[in-house]
């Protein structure tokens, strides 16, 4: 048995690892380790500039969880670091190597294992586009999803996400029946699979994988809905986000998607809506069930707005779904223009985010422009802010998130790969407790817990 090296030393013997996993796909070719090495920090200068250098020194591609324990072994016997990485498709550096070694490759893990009921038992490398693929001709689809739907895994969503397009009807990814249960591997001396259900998922979601490896993810799932993509145009900012909350409000008009963008960005970064959104106006790119188009064009009228855009049935297949130029994907919209522009998370709160909206964007004016998803919190309409900023400096960046704290609207900051420091702002003592004893070594994505070296 080797001595265990220092995590990302380079004394490891990396060919003799490669060769003690056996049948278990692998790769150490540095250019595949390098692609692998990557998820989308860079929509964020600060760590573009941190984490540019960091890669890992060997893919692994398990195919079952037996393959998976394996690999937990070996890291723990070696003394390796393991990072575990669903499609990539995450924005705060979550699956980057910090120290090197092992990068985990779950896509392998890849089949739905029962839907019984509404109730989805899955392997955590499936595609949620391959997962919807096979569900929906049951009945069912996912309550809600990343903007990287085409991509993402659903492991990587429940370990590295927090919410996405549904949260206007079921909140967030960790409240309470979201996640029903998650299989999860230990990096102890002997490697063990732990079964988590009720409140106990969360110590494993929205974790960055620092604490276990997610091998299954158990969730409930909403019936089918045939969605329209529509888009409402408005005079300003102001008329668009009173309709976005009188829809999100209106119980009788089912919905999945409601956000607005304030002009001039969908006509500066909207290459392929640029024919479509009229000049000068902010827009609300929704989902909307088509049985609620009528009423729902209804009450855009009554808000000075009118529908420029609507695709519904067998037109959504040959269009790029409204969904990817919302969330994190407007950020992506407008990188592929600008390479300068980076963006902020906010919570505007329940009760005053409409009005806080208005005076942020107002405050900022074109520095910031205005972007926001309404959720429900706590069963209350709101807001999450995904602004855009014209980035100049690191030092304005900050004044810009200090300001917005002063005003009462947190900041989950997306421009750190600290898992604390990005959302919580403080220790998580169920996940850290869970940590210690889950990775008494600290080999699971060491580097982003920060709760991990402050004990």
């Amino acid at each position: 048995m080797p001595t265990a090296a220092v995590a990302g030393s380079p004394s490891v013997d990396w060919p003799a690892f490669a060769a003690a996993l056996g049948p278990i796909p692998h790769s150490l070719d540095p250019p595949l380790v390098k692609q692998k090495s990557r998820d989308f920090y860079w929509y964020s200068p600060i760590l573009k500039h941190q984490l540019k250098g960091k890669f890992g020194d060997i893919v692994v591609t398990p195919r079952s969880e037996d393959d998976v324990l394996e690999v937990a072994r070996l890291c723990v016997a070696w003394g390796v670091p393991l990072t575990v990485r669903g499609a990539g498709t995450g924005n705060y550096g979550q699956a980057m190597p910090l120290e090197g070694g092992v990068i985990l490759e779950m896509t392998g893990l890849d089949r739905i294992l029962s839907l019984d009921g509404g109730v989805l038992s899955v392997e955590a490398g499936k595609k949620l586009a391959d997962l919807e693929a096979e569900t929906q001709p049951q009945g069912w689809e996912m309550r809600f999803h990343p903007s990287t739907r085409r991509t993402a895994t659903i492991g990587g969503f429940v370990a590295g996400g927090s919410t996405g397009v549904g949260a206007i009807n079921y909140g967030l990814l960790r409240d309470r029946g979201n996640v029903l249960g998650l299989r999860v591997v230990t990096l102890e001396d002997q490697p063990r699979v732990l079964d988590l259900r009720g409140d106990d998922v969360l110590k494993a979601t929205h974790a960055y994988g620092c604490n276990g490896i997610i091998t299954r993810v158990e969730l409930p799932m909403a019936p089918v809905q045939p969605w329209a993509d529509v888009i409402a145009h408005f005079p300003d900012l102001a008329s668009a986000m009173r309709f976005a909350q009188a829809l999100c409000v209106a119980d009788p008009i089912a919905k999945k998607l409601v956000t607005v963008i304030a002009a001039p960005v969908p006509q500066q970064f909207f290459r392929s809506l640029k024919d479509v959104i009229p000049g000068g106006r902010s827009v609300a790119l929704c989902m909307v069930a088509e049985n609620g188009l009528e009423p729902f064009e209804q009450l855009v009228a009554d808000h000075a707005g009118g529908v420029c855009y609507c695709k519904r049935g067998d037109e959504l297949a040959h269009v790029t779904p409204l969904y990817e130029f919302t969330w994190n994907h407007t950020t992506l919209q407008a990188l592929k223009v600008d390479k300068s522009i980076t963006y902020l998370q906010t919570v505007f709160s329940p009760g005053r985010h409409v009005e806080t909206v208005l005076q942020m964007a107002d405050h900022f004016g074109d520095e910031v422009p205005m972007h926001v998803e309404f959720v429900r919190l706590n069963g209350e309409v709101a807001c999450f802010g995904l602004q855009l900023v014209r980035y100049t400096t690191p030092e304005r960046l900050q004044e810009i998130m200090d300001y917005h704290e002063a005003q009462g609207c947190p900041i989950f900051n997306p421009h750190t790969y600290i898992l604390e420091d990005g959302g919580m702002k403080e220790i998580d003592a169920v996940q850290l407790a869970f940590k210690r004893q889950s990775d008494p070594h600290g080999l699971l994505n060491p580097g982003k817990m920060r709760a991990w070296w402050e004990s």
